[in-house]
Parts: structure tokens; C-alpha cells; sequence
């Protein structure tokens, strides 16, 4: 399903670059959502990207931690505590994308010129799927600097919302905050008992 949805994605993406009419009727723009009920807007916003290194960096990673991800539920059903991991794994995504955009939403309602595109809420998701199920695993911060994932992602966390605070450049960091943190409690949604896992994950990597 992480392949589809790169593919997908890319497709979309290359095309409304050539298409600016389609991108803006494409893009979140909480004003349209909240007064001209544009629902659609909440998914659609996730599968086009600003430029192709928007594009190319969202889609890396979500290689990258997608494919471990969906290991992860493809162990669960196997366990027989979910059945149907592809149809879950996909679910997590489309919902992760409109999810981590509520606060966007509720935030710039009034702001006319608001608006934003890009996948990287919805990967914010996957990856902190990922670091609940291996919290002690080595993230490479940059491509270079190795952590435990769970230090990475406090950093994560901290990070979005102090640039959240300062809200000078055109990243949504509101997105990134939360859909980490769905990502976070998404397995407890499916198992809550799960929260046993992590923790046992930690006690392991502290000993």
C-alpha cells in the first residue's frame, strides 16, 4: 500500500504543477472548508505538494517508515490482533491526512489567503507509528545524526510547536504536531493494551 500511495501521490502531484486552476481547488484552504463546505479539501490537500522537493522529501520518507509500518500490521493480523492490515494501514493514512489538519482548520477559518498542501502530516503519522511499535530503534536525524526514535521524536514534538509559535514560514507545523501525535495513539485505537508494548520497549532499551 506505501508504494500505491507514492505512486498515487506523484502522479497528482506532477500533474497540478502543470495545472495552478486544479492546485488551488486542490489545496486545504480553511476558509473554503468552513464557508463553502469544501469538505474534500481536508483529503485532497495531502496528495499535491508545493514543489518537486516538497514532493520528493514527503515521499522518501514515507518509503521509508511506510513499509515498516505496514510489517507492523501485517505482525498484528498474524497475531490475530487485526485482521485486514492493508485496508487498516490505508485508513491510518487518508485519516491521518485530514486528522492532522483540524487544528489548521479551527485556526485559520477566517484567513481567507491561508492555505496549505503536502503529505508530511499524514507521514508525520506513519513515522511516529513506527517509533511507538520500536521507540529505542535509531532514527538518523538529517541522514546523519543517529538517535533512539523516541528521543527524535520529543525533539519532533518540540520543535513543531515552537515553529508553530513563530508561524514565519509557509510549513504547517500545526500538521506535523498532530498527526505525530495520532501516529502515537493510532495503535491504541486498534489495541489499547499495545501501550504495554511500548513501555516494555523502553524498560528494555533503559536496561
Amino acid at each position: 500500500m506505501t508504494i500505491i500511495l507514492i505512486i498515487i501521490t506523484t502522479v497528482v502531484s506532477v500533474y497540478v504543477f502543470q495545472n495552478p486552476g486544479l492546485f488551488n481547488k486542490l489545496q486545504l484552504s480553511p476558509f473554503m472548508v468552513v464557508y463553502r463546505r469544501q469538505w474534500y479539501r481536508l483529503f485532497s490537500h495531502g496528495f499535491i505538494h508545493a514543489d518537486w522537493i516538497h514532493l520528493i522529501v514527503n515521499m522518501i520518507v514515507l518509503y521509508s517508515f511506510g513499509t515498516v509500518a505496514e510489517s507492523v500490521f501485517d505482525e498484528l493480523s498474524v497475531q490475530g490482533i487485526i485482521s485486514h492490515p492493508k485496508l487498516i494501514f490505508i485508513l491510518m493514512y487518508i485519516s491521518s491526512v485530514a486528522i492532522s489538519s483540524l487544528f489548521t482548520l479551527i485556526k485559520e477559518k477566517d484567513n481567507i489567503s491561508y492555505a496549505s498542501v503536502g503529505a508530511s502530516g499524514a507521514v508525520s503519522t506513519v513515522v511516529f507509528l513506527t517509533i511507538f511499535f520500536f521507540p529505542i530503534q535509531k532514527i538518523y536525524f538529517y541522514a546523519i545524526i543517529p538517535m533512539p526514535g523516541i528521543l527524535f521524536g520529543i525533539l519532533y514534538l518540540i520543535y513543531s510547536q515552537y515553529m508553530s509559535m513563530r508561524s514565519n514560514d509557509n510549513i504547517n507545523h500545526d500538521a506535523h504536531f498532530i498527526g505525530a501525535l495520532y501516529g502515537l495513539v493510532f495503535p491504541l485505537f486498534i489495541e489499547p493494551d499495545l501501550i504495554f508494548h511500548f513501555a516494555d520497549q523502553i524498560r528494555k532499551g533503559l536496561n
